[in-house]
């Protein structure tokens, strides 16, 4: 295990300097290597949370007393000394540096990082909507309008909150770090401030147009372009269009959830689409070409194959659904039924026994039945 440096060597001061000195070394060192300002540089990450765990026991008069006469030995285990996680954690420690008006934080970095989850800011809420689609929507493509209601700022305190004229305050439960940190024997456990929650602020005087909630319910209509091709089921994320965030934070998300209804004539297989038709005796027989609709609206020619049977699947090619993929498109396929009248008539009747004769049905035809029966009817007919 790596020796750890001397907590004054590290902030660069002398063992005697005073409180004031400590801070403003940590502060540099602080600025130098923050996160921010070196992005994926782990050496810069550990150098700048090794400045705080040297500032959080030498800004400490207790802490320091051990430590200078015990090293490293003494603040070990006594909630000094401990580390931190990540930059967060720092940012948690020591809010007051970081955060704050004329702090450090907000003077280099724009005022987006400050005290902890605080100066960050609240992600708005995400919205979920579920959006019902035609299997010709589906086919086509669509572009669809979602009426929302949503929360937007407020207009008479822009969104603060607080009465016109007044001002938050930092929370002096947390001070205004939006977490308290509670001390369990050599443990210190972070919790959301239970009095501001979270905030870091609270508003002694709310907005009468909000009530303090900084945002009030508009309608909100919002444009979406649904490709074709789409599957039942699917949720299309939109940035930014859920509910706005909090001191500053983003927006969330729109999940649209997308289902499709069932249709009268097709079913869904994939990018295939699956349907029935009906044709007569005669047709299976005899074969035909007849008109099916597809979902476009229009028909398309299908050849019915001598000889087709009951239950047959027959395909159009390219005249399914589209790819999401953008290539091509699936099959139209036809299930064949043939319809059996329930009652003919006395000369129909006298066809089918003689049609029956030619298939060997009759005494006389027994020996005779060497060909198919789709041979004997065409000969029956022509």
């Amino acid at each position: 295990m790596s020796q750890k440096r001397d907590y004054y060597e590290v902030l660069g001061v002398d063992r005697k300097a005073d409180e004031d000195t400590i801070k403003k070394a940590y502060r540099k060192l602080a600025l130098e290597n923050h996160p921010d300002r070196n992005p994926g540089n782990a050496e810069a990450e550990r150098r700048f949370k090794e400045a705080a765990e040297a500032y959080a026991v030498l800004s400490d008069a207790q802490k320091r007393q051990r430590y200078d006469q015990f090293g490293h030995a003494g603040v070990d285990g006594q909630g000094g000394g401990q580390g931190f996680a990540n930059a967060e954690d720092v940012f948690a420690a020591f809010g007051d540096l970081f955060g704050g008006a004329g702090g450090f934080f907000e003077q280099f970095f724009g005022g987006g990082g400050g005290g902890g989850r605080r100066g960050r800011g609240r992600r708005g809420t995400s919205l979920k909507v579920d959006l019902e689609l035609t299997l010709e929507e589906v086919a086509s493509g669509s572009k669809r309008t979602i009426e929302l209601k949503r929360a937007e700022p407020c207009g008479t305190c822009s969104g603060s909150g607080a009465k016109p004229g007044t001002k938050k305050k930092r929370c002096g439960t947390c001070q205004g770090h939006g977490e308290v940190v509670r001390s369990q024997g050599f443990f210190q456990l972070r919790q959301t401030c239970p009095h501001c929650q979270g905030r870091g602020e609270t508003i002694e005087e709310p907005c009468g147009k909000c009530h303090g909630r900084g945002a009030i319910s508009k309608p909100a209509p919002v444009h979406i372009t649904i490709p074709p091709g789409i599957e039942s089921g699917h949720a299309e994320r939109i940035p930014g269009q859920g509910e706005p965030g909090e001191g500053g934070g983003p927006p969330g998300d729109l999940v649209v959830v997308l289902h499709v209804k069932e249709h009268d004539v097709f079913t869904r297989f994939g990018d295939d689409l699956v349907m029935q038709t009906r044709i007569s005796f005669r047709q299976a027989v005899l074969g035909d070409d007849i008109e099916i609709p597809t979902i476009s609206g229009d028909t398309v020619a299908m050849a019915i194959p001598a000889g087709t049977q009951p239950g047959e699947k027959l395909r159009v090619r390219n005249h399914g659904l589209p790819r999401r993929d953008g290539y091509g498109r699936g099959n139209l396929v036809v299930l064949v039924q043939v319809d059996v009248p329930k009652k003919i008539s006395p000369e129909q009747e006298e066809l089918l026994h003689k049609f029956d004769e030619l298939d060997g049905g009759g005494k006389k035809g027994k020996k005779a039945a060497k060909k198919t029966i789709f041979e004997k009817v065409k000969e029956y007919f022509s």
